[in-house]
């Protein structure tokens, strides 16, 4: 489960299919921090609920590492939910913001109160 880290209503997402993604059959995609996913809403308010949407990964608890050799983890893993035109669907992003996820992803370091 990955949390939603704005303030579209909804609370816990789970990854369905990772844009861009050719695995093995039965493998779960695997995701990292930037990359486009699309997400089923399983807590949140009742219009939101067991719908598809897509979103952008902004944390994750696995170490990666960057270009300058350090490595960076979270405490969580969170995700934004986009609309279909590459927008931002909610206003505000709770938390910090991993600086991978803003550099690819312009609108949502525009919004981010916190880049790492």
């Amino acid at each position: 489960m990955i949390l939603c880290a704005d303030n579209t209503g909804a609370r816990r997402l789970k990854l369905i299919q990772v844009v861009g993604y050719k695995g093995r059959r039965r493998r779960y995609p695997s995701a990292g921090v930037g990359d486009l996913i699309t997400v089923s809403v399983r807590e949140g308010v009742p219009e939101m609920r067991r719908q598809l949407f897509s979103a952008v990964i902004i944390r994750q608890r696995k170490p990666y590492p960057r270009r300058d050799g350090t490595w960076m983890q979270f405490y969580d893993n969170a995700a934004v939910i986009l609309t279909p035109e590459g927008e931002m669907r909610g206003s505000d992003i709770k938390g910090p913001v991993a600086r991978e996820a803003s550099e690819r992803w312009p609108r949502i370091g525009n919004v981010a109160r916190m880049v790492v």
